[in-house]
């Protein structure tokens, strides 16, 4: 089993809760602003926490890096997992605070969540139930359980079937996203206790 893990470091991310949490499930962990470290990984976590451009002008800025992950994902196949925001850079585009370029892995857009009843909070805070979709109903790294969430904005896939799980705040949320060796979960694993650590461990497993 391949466990030489990237946690990319690009001024975004809760990179010391996610790299405990990794480790705690058998890692090997380097955290790296280093491009040519992640065309070595046998698996990559992009966290992410705040906004999407931010994000996006975060990874951008790292010398190589975006392309450093399009040659190793899109094009060497190494598993991947977004967390949060690492998630959402996966869609098309963002639309916080304007129009602002994702990665495209997975076709779709990030927008403000605007739940029709009134009572429904923003942002989506605490815990919640992440549900299977029934064509993800065996998926290798995201399971049906209770997962801690923090989000204001969320994932709008083009297609159905690059939707792993959704959770319920006032309507249906994208929880998980999934694309062949691409992964990404909306929910903070490294958050969420023995159900976080079980995703986790999962990933170190998949083999897609």
């Amino acid at each position: 089993m391949s466990n030489r893990v990237a946690l990319i470091d690009y001024g975004a991310g809760n990179l010391h809760s996610v790299h405990n949490a990794l480790k705690a499930v058998g890692a090997d962990v380097t955290v790296t602003a280093d491009a040519d470290e992640v065309r070595k990984a046998d698996r990559i976590v992009l966290p992410g926490v705040g906004a999407f451009k931010a994000c996006a002008d975060g990874l951008r800025a790292v010398p190589g890096m975006v392309e450093a992950l399009e040659e190793r994902v899109r094009n060497g196949g190494a598993p991947f997992l977004g967390i949060c925001v690492g998630m959402q850079l996966l869609a098309d585009r963002g639309l916080e605070h304007g129009v602002h370029e994702g990665l495209g892995w997975i076709p779709g857009e990030v927008k403000l969540i605007t739940p029709h009843d009134p009572s429904i909070k923003v942002p989506h805070m605490g815990w919640n139930d992440v549900a299977l979709m029934p064509h993800e109903k065996d998926h290798a790294v995201v399971e049906a359980g209770e997962a801690y969430f923090l989000h204001s904005y969320h994932f709008i896939a083009d297609d159905p079937y690059h939707v792993a799980a959704l959770t319920d705040h006032g309507e249906g949320l994208v929880a998980a996203v999934s694309r062949g060796n691409i992964c990404g979960v909306q929910y903070h694993p490294e958050k969420s206790q023995a159900y976080g650590l079980a995703t986790l461990a999962r990933f170190l497993e998949w083999k897609p």
